[in-house]
């Protein structure tokens, strides 16, 4: 423990000036006594640790030690800080291991660019909660991510409707989708299996056990993680898309629709759709999840959507129409 306390605070003061005992006792989570032991320690051991008494005083290196990073530009440092999202990893138990991380690249950076993690920070800002939920980390969302990242097998038992299924699994990715956490995996035994067998999505939120396990498994090198989940999420966009309606759009309503319905769906019936007709108006032929949803979500389109079929939609509409004339008739 005091080992690692050490290492930091010497890269603290590589990636500063200097520091006070009350700053570097904040960092540290020390007293500013333990401080004060810890730079004599680190000045017996050779590293050249001054002190600087009196109210502006503090401590600092002297004699240029450091080590530093050539060839990376100020551009470069940014990006570097950007590859950080701090609220996912701390919700992996990662924030430890990233701090330490970026506090390394900082000691090691050429003066001119010690502000990168400072003005990146400041110019980018991932929140990925959607709004209106509020955001709820998974219980084994840490063991999970561990495995992930040690490549080893884990004994897991997933909710799956009703039931609880028990499945070993070979834990691929996790990818993080609007505030909801997803692993990535495959099955086991399938995955022995001649072919290596596919790779399946699951809820982190739904396992209610995760083990890992002593055995790790070699990992498919042909497995891309970003093009899987995007193949994946446009296939289960696709599949809940199981109704049709009819509808007419007016300009505007043509160019509100990908922003109310599935925008991809959007795209496609508009792209085949036929001219406008004589008051401008364009007839599309959308799929969409259900009645019920095109319902809430065609009503965003207010007197710029006409619903033509199937009559029962069309009767929703009529019905609201009432409802909306006999508010605003008089």
């Amino acid at each position: 423990m005091r080992a690692a306390r050490l290492i930091k605070m010497v890269l603290l003061l590589q990636s500063r000036p200097a520091m006070t005992a009350a700053e570097l006792a904040r960092e540290l989570e020390v007293s500013e006594r333990t401080v004060t032991r810890d730079a004599q320690a680190l000045s017996e051991a050779g590293v050249p640790v001054y002190a600087e008494r009196g109210r502006a005083g503090g401590y600092r290196l002297v004699g240029g030690y450091r080590t530093r990073l050539t060839g990376l530009a100020r551009g470069e440092a940014e990006a570097l800080f950007l590859s950080g999202v701090p609220g996912a990893l701390r919700e992996m138990g990662l924030e430890d291991a990233a701090s330490a991380a970026r506090l390394k690249v900082s000691a090691a950076l050429l003066p001119s660019l010690r502000d990168a993690s400072r003005t990146a920070a400041q110019r980018f800002h991932l929140d990925a909660p959607s709004w209106f939920r509020e955001p709820e980390t998974p219980e084994l969302l840490p063991a999970v991510a561990d495995a992930v990242w040690d490549d080893r097998r884990v004994a897991a038992r997933y909710r799956r409707g009703e039931e609880e299924v028990v499945r070993e699994l070979e834990p691929y990715g996790l990818v993080l989708k609007a505030g909801v956490w997803y692993l990535c995996a495959r099955v086991a035994r399938a995955a022995r299996a001649a072919g290596g067998g596919s790779f399946r999505v699951y809820r982190i939120d739904r396992f209610t056990a995760v083990e890992a396990g002593g055995e790790r498994f070699a990992r498919d090198g042909d497995f891309d993680l970003p093009a899987f989940w995007a193949e994946r999420a446009e296939e289960f966009a696709r599949s809940i898309l199981r109704a049709e309606v009819v509808v007419r759009l007016s300009a505007d309503g043509v160019r509100r629709l990908p922003h109310v319905v599935d925008a991809p769906a959007a795209r496609e019936a508009l792209e085949a759709a036929g001219a406008p007709d004589a008051e401008g108006w364009v007839t599309v032929t959308l799929p969409v999840e259900s009645e019920e949803v095109a319902h809430e979500q065609l009503r965003g389109l207010g007197p710029e959507v006409e619903v033509l079929a199937p009559a029962a939609l069309r009767g929703r509409f009529v019905r609201d129409a009432g409802r909306l004339a006999g508010l605003y008739g008089g």
